[in-house]
């Protein structure tokens, strides 16, 4: 697991928005990330209500 340390603003000049994009998918794509976890669909059980 990594993460982004978005206070250092020295670190994030000297990164290109390419990486972060890349760093930024890459939590999107982990099941086990807080930002995955927060934009994931709900699972279908809970999307759809049963009558």
């Amino acid at each position: 697991m990594y993460g982004i340390d978005v206070e250092d603003a020295h670190l994030l000049r000297r990164r290109s928005w390419r990486w972060l994009k890349i760093r930024i998918f890459g939590l999107l794509s982990n099941e086990t990330s807080r930002l995955f976890r927060h934009f994931a669909p709900p699972p279908e059980d809970i999307a759809k209500p049963t009558r």
